[in-house]
């Protein structure tokens, strides 16, 4: 799916006879890609008034996955709600990673999992695993359970690992944790579509963006299963600090990066 544009509104918006007429006013908007966004529209929409309802709402800025109810990952269709962190291309470098990791997986966690987006990709990847998912927020729950409950996932309200049972201690695999890593201050000048549209607490990382990933670092050992290993997403700036995280929470630790991408991934393993 092509990235995303922050569009501005008109006042009003007429029915849409034709195609042109959908990219017309998706161009007039600012969508960079409205021709592609506009087979996505015309694709969803089951009558004329549903997508003048849609494009409505794409014009006023809301996210195209948010407008048609879905987010293309890993060749999937998953489901995303309003409040609900979209899925980014680029965390589908760490899914990568977590199978090069651990291939042969048969328990998986997708802790801060928002949609269940990384979880459900990697349950259909390695196939028949045990998957479990976890979110603090409710909606956020919801959602995932949308997600992953054809792939036999269950799915946990709580905050980290407090939402998890107790009996995965120790047996864990693969821990894939996409927690929010956008310093504090930072996250104002974030693109309109994050800031307006997605919870704050799958932005906002603290002060320096790693308040979650440390506690993360700080338990996931517990967690593991011999050999398991523990992925979260950073920025470049941050990878070395979220190793050095890694490190004092007793696991071994690397960065991987996907310049395409722009994606930076650090993986501890148990040692």
């Amino acid at each position: 799916m092509p990235p995303l544009p922050s569009p501005s509104a008109p006042s009003s918006l007429p029915p849409y006879p034709s195609r042109d007429a959908v990219v017309v006013a998706l161009r007039a908007a600012g969508c960079v890609f409205a021709e592609d966004e506009a087979d996505l529209v015309l694709a969803t929409a089951r009558t004329t008034d549903e997508l003048t309802a849609m494009v409505e709402r794409r014009v006023a800025g809301l996210p195209l996955e948010l407008v048609v109810g879905w987010a293309e990952f890993l060749g999937r269709r998953v489901v995303v709600e309003p409040g609900v962190f979209v899925p980014r291309r680029r965390t589908e470098f760490l899914v990568g990673q977590a199978l090069a990791q651990a291939p042969h997986a048969s328990v998986v966690v997708d802790l801060c999992c928002g949609s269940g987006a990384v979880g459900a990709a990697l349950a259909s990847a390695l196939g028949g695993v045990e998957l479990h998912a976890a979110d603090i927020d409710p909606v956020a729950v919801r959602c995932a359970r949308r997600n992953v409950a054809a792939l036999g996932g269950h799915v946990h309200a709580g905050d980290l690992f407090a939402a998890l049972p107790g009996e995965l201690r120790g047996r864990i695999d693969i821990l894939a944790a996409n927690v929010p890593y956008v310093p504090t201050g930072e996250v104002p000048l974030l693109p309109a579509e994050a800031r307006e549209h997605e919870p704050l607490t799958a932005l906002d990382g603290g002060a320096d963006g790693l308040d979650v990933l440390r506690r993360v670092a700080g338990e996931a050992a517990g967690w593991l299963a011999p050999g398991g290993c523990v992925l979260v997403e950073t920025s470049e700036r941050q990878a070395a600090d979220a190793v050095e995280a890694f490190r004092r929470g007793g696991l071994t630790a690397r960065p991987a990066v996907d310049e395409e991408l722009y994606a930076h991934v650090v993986i501890g393993t148990t040692r």
